[in-house]
């Protein structure tokens, strides 16, 4: 297996960024654009997805990767969240919701795998 040297090849983070675009043009239409807090904060929480797994890569302790991974996940559970009440706003659909929803567990569930792999070795 090859080593990872850059945060950009590590896929939990190639899949945030899908995210990031995905969460910015849907808060870009309808009534979601209107809602500057709702946008803002999903897209904040979304960017904080690719963010803090790039900040965790570049850290030189393990601990410190670790917190940073750990801040992640935790984004992709607030951005779960949010799409829920996007949904109950009617911003966007159902159907919607639940595929951006599968898209930010997957995240999520690719950045506990890296906090194990982190915590293994």
């Amino acid at each position: 297996m090859t080593k990872i040297t850059r945060f950009q090849d590590l896929n939990c983070w190639k899949e945030a960024r899908l995210l990031v675009t995905k969460n910015y043009k849907i808060s870009s239409q309808g009534a979601f654009k209107n809602d500057f807090g709702l946008s803002n904060q999903i897209r904040r929480a979304t960017v904080s997805i690719m963010t803090n797994i790039a900040e965790g890569f570049s850290r030189f302790h393990r601990k410190d990767s670790v917190r940073f991974f750990d801040f992640a996940q935790s984004s992709a559970a607030e951005v779960q969240s949010l799409l829920y009440v996007a949904e109950d706003l009617e911003y966007i659909t159902k159907a919607k919701a639940e595929l951006l929803r599968e898209d930010a567990l997957r995240c999520q569930k690719m950045t506990l795998s890296l906090i194990k792999h982190f915590n293994k070795n």
